[in-house]
C-alpha cells in the first residue's frame, strides 16, 4: 500500500526540537505528572502502580477508563468505546475497517491528512470538500450534498476544526446528519479538540455519535487535557462498529499500556479541572492572538471559535514553507506552513502553549514581518 508523505507530522517531526519557540504546538500546554497528580488529589501514586503487574491488561481499555470516556458523551455506554494509540490510531482504524477500494470517500479540507490520504491509499473514489473562508470555514452544505451520491461510504469530517478552529453547532451538524442519512453513508468526526469552545462552561458542543445511528467520534487525552504524552485516544461509535474495528485493531494495536489507561483514568475522574485549566489558557491566548492579528496589516483570519489553532493569512509574496523557515532560521519561532495541510498561501499557528512563549513568539513575528517589508527590492 502506498500513501503520500504525511506532510504536517514531517514538518513536525524534523524542527519542532530545533526551534526556540514553538508556536506550530496544537496541544494545550502539557500538564507535568506532578500537576496531574495535585489536580487531580492523588496522593498515593506509588502504592498505585507499583504492584501492577505490566501485562497486556484489558484488551478495549479498562472498565473503569471506557465508562470514563462514555461519559464525555450523552448517549454512550461502555460498549460504545474502545480505546486506541492516540487519536491518530482511531482515526486510522475507522478508516481501514470502513473503506474500501472504489468506495466513495468525502472529506473536508484543511483537515487531518489522515481523513483523505488513507482513504486515497486504500483506492477510494475520494472525494474533496474545500472549506473557504466564505462559509467561515465550514462545510457547503449545498456542495456536500452534490458530492453525497447514493452508496456513499463516509463522510470524514473535523470538528472543531484543525487548523481553522470554525466550529459546527448540534444545529450544524444535524444538517450533515440528514445529508449522510439521506445517501447511507457514515459519519465520521475526529472531535480530538472537543471541550476547547471559547463559550460555555464545558466547552463541548455536540457529538456526532450522539446525534447519528451511523455517527463514530474519535478523540484521544493529547490535546484538549494536555497529556499527548499517554499516546492513549478512542473510538465512541454504535457496538457493532466498535466490533468491526476490535477485528483490525487486534492486528496493530492489542491495547494500550496499562499506565497509559491509569493515568488517563485519574484524569478523567479529574476533567472539570483540567477543562477549567484548559479553558483558561484558550480563551487568554486566542484573545492575546486576536489583539495582534487587528494590529497586523499583513495578516488576516476568520477568528477560531474552537480549538487550539488558527489559519493565518498572509500577504508576503514568498510559499509558506519558505516564510516558516526563514522565520525560524531569523527569530527561532517555528510555524506550520501551510503547505504540509495543502493549503498554501497560510500559516498555522498553536496558541494554547505558554502565555510567555506566545507573547514573545508574536513579538518576533511582527518583527520578521516589519523586515520583510522594509527589505529594498532586488536590483535587476
Amino acid at each position: 500500500m502506498k500513501i503520500r508523505d504525511f506532510g504536517v507530522e514531517i514538518w513536525m517531526n524534523k524542527y519542532e526540537t530545533r526551534c526556540e519557540l514553538n508556536l506550530a504546538e496544537t496541544c494545550v500546554e502539557s500538564l507535568t505528572v506532578a500537576e496531574l497528580l495535585d489536580m487531580s488529589g492523588v496522593k498515593d501514586i506509588a502504592q498505585q502502580i507499583l504492584p501492577l503487574k505490566l501485562t497486556y491488561g484489558e484488551i478495549e481499555g479498562s472498565l473503569r477508563l471506557r465508562a470514563l470516556i462514555a461519559g464525555l458523551y450523552e448517549q454512550q455506554k461502555v460498549e460504545n468505546v474502545v480505546t486506541t494509540h492516540g487519536a491518530i490510531g482511531a482515526n486510522a482504524l475507522v478508516h481501514q475497517t470502513i473503506v474500501e477500494p472504489g468506495d466513495r470517500v468525502i472529506s473536508v479540507l484543511p483537515t487531518y491528512q489522515q481523513h483523505y490520504s488513507i482513504p486515497e491509499s486504500i483506492g477510494a473514489d475520494t472525494q474533496i470538500l474545500r472549506l473557504t473562508e466564505e462559509t467561515g470555514f465550514l462545510p457547503d452544505l449545498e456542495k456536500l450534498k452534490k458530492l453525497a451520491v447514493s452508496g456513499t461510504k463516509l463522510i470524514a469530517i473535523n470538528n472543531p476544526n484543525n487548523p481553522t478552529g470554525s466550529l459546527m453547532d448540534r444545529v450544524y451538524l444535524e444538517k450533515i446528519v440528514e445529508i449522510a442519512r439521506a445517501c447511507g453513508a457514515w459519519i465520521l468526526c475526529d472531535e480530538v479538540y472537543r471541550g476547547t469552545d471559547q463559550e460555555g462552561d464545558t466547552g463541548m458542543t455536540a457529538s456526532i455519535a450522539d446525534l447519528y445511528e451511523k455517527g463514530i467520534s474519535t478523540g484521544s487525552m493529547s490535546k484538549t487535557f494536555s497529556l499527548a504524552g499517554l499516546r492513549l485516544g478512542w473510538i465512541a461509535a454504535p457496538a457493532e462498529l466498535i466490533h468491526a474495528v476490535s477485528i483490525h485493531r487486534d492486528y496493530n494495536t492489542i491495547s494500550v499500556g496499562m499506565l497509559d489507561d491509569h493515568f488517563a483514568s485519574i484524569a478523567l475522574e479529574c476533567k472539570d479541572k483540567i477543562l477549567e485549566r484548559s479553558h483558561k489558557i484558550t480563551r487568554t491566548n486566542l484573545a492575546i492572538v486576536s489583539q495582534w492579528v487587528d494590529g497586523e496589516p499583513l495578516i488576516s483570519w476568520i477568528k477560531p471559535k474552537s480549538g487550539t489553532t488558527a489559519l493565518l493569512k498572509y500577504d508576503v509574496p514568498i510559499a509558506s514553507e519558505e516564510f516558516c523557515l526563514r522565520l525560524l532560521d531569523k527569530t527561532g519561532v517555528m510555524l506550520t506552513p501551510g503547505s504540509a495541510l495543502d493549503m498554501e498561501g497560510y500559516l498555522r499557528i498553536g496558541y494554547t502553549n505558554g502565555e510567555d512563549v506566545l507573547r514573545k513568539g508574536l513579538e518576533r513575528i511582527s518583527l520578521f514581518l516589519k523586515e520583510s517589508t522594509d527589505r529594498p527590492p532586488p536590483i535587476s
